[in-house]
């Protein structure tokens, strides 16, 4: 309900107004009420049924917004307020506290992806750890990149960081599976190993040289649209650099660690779940030779007892039309 125009404009007026009280009595506004002319607010925010009061700030050329958001929250958590205030982030805070979840979610499915599929291809679950435990390598490198090139961390570099998680254990791969093969056939685990890094350290470069050099173009930020790819470009170059160098020194110091913790698990375990599958033959240079001309001796036994076979037939004929 609403009343006339003139008695709202009349303050006396209003405050004679009759309101009912507790005990059932009519008593006037001004008993129970203050009213005077004042100032207000014009409009009245709600956000999940509270109300709401948005503090914005445009941020000076320089400064990052993770950076500002955290000197913001400490600011408030310095600043008496009520209880019942708490602090809710929206416009590009929110967006960015949302892109940073949505990061880790996307990191951590991409690695339980490449682990299944490691462990189907390498047949063994400890192994596939030692290429994950490389990642961590390459975070220096973007750390690196990005301090020497004044960089913020935004979301071309987590998408940087997303591409590196593919190079990086591309690296890995190659060592661990050459090692793992070198095994196999054999050799010992150190020399395995030596031979791994002394043979696969060639296309190691080479990619990653050949990554780099792609990527050099965009972190110069050459063509429209830079500003965009540049810090995506600077963090895959500084990743791949150090994830480069410190693969070959880490990566077989972790397969090492990870083929004792294999073997302790075996010997632990085997006890209760019985021994593995024996794997399949492997020969060596030296078995092959002599399975070769054993081998070869017994075709050649072979042919003559052929030959004799179709001698003597021979001979039956020629008797038979004589």
């Amino acid at each position: 309900m609403r009343t006339d125009l003139e008695l709202r404009r009349d303050l006396s007026a209003i405050r004679n107004l009759k309101i009912q009280t507790a005990s059932g009595e009519m008593v006037p506004l001004s008993v129970v009420a203050d009213v005077n002319y004042t100032e207000g607010v014009a409009t009245v925010d709600r956000y999940d049924r509270h109300r709401v009061v948005t503090i914005g700030a445009n941020l000076p050329p320089g400064v990052a917004l993770d950076p500002a958001t955290a000197r913001f929250r400490e600011i408030v958590e310095n600043t008496e307020i009520p209880s019942t205030v708490s602090l809710v982030e929206s416009g590009d805070a929110k967006i960015l506290a949302e892109m940073q979840q949505s990061f880790i979610n996307a990191m951590l499915l991409g690695l339980f992806l490449v682990l299944a599929v490691l462990i189907l291809l390498f047949k063994d679950v400890i192994q596939p750890f030692t290429i994950l435990f490389s990642l961590p390598l390459a975070l220096g490198g973007v750390a690196i990149a990005l301090i020497m090139t004044d960089e913020p961390l935004s979301m071309p570099v987590m998408i940087g960081l997303l591409m590196l998680m593919g190079i990086v254990t591309k690296n890995a791969i190659l060592l661990v599976d050459f090692a793992k093969e070198a095994i196999w056939h054999g050799l010992e685990r150190r020399t395995a190993l030596v031979e791994a890094g002394r043979k696969r350290a060639r296309p190691i470069i080479m990619t990653s040289i050949a990554m780099s050099a792609g990527m050099l173009p965009a972190a110069l930020g050459v063509g429209e649209g830079s500003a965009f790819r540049a810090p995506m470009a600077t963090a895959v170059i500084g990743g791949i650099i150090v994830s480069t160098v410190l693969s070959l020194l880490v990566v077989p110091a972790f397969f090492m660690i990870m083929d004792d913790i294999a073997r302790l698990l075996r010997w632990t375990f085997s006890r209760f779940i019985g021994k593995r599958d024996p794997d399949d033959r492997v020969y060596t240079t030296e078995e092959t030779g002599r399975l070769s001309d054993a081998n070869r001796a017994k075709i050649a036994k072979l042919e003559e007892r052929l030959d004799e076979i179709e001698n003597n037939r021979d001979g039956y004929g020629r008797h038979g039309m004589a």
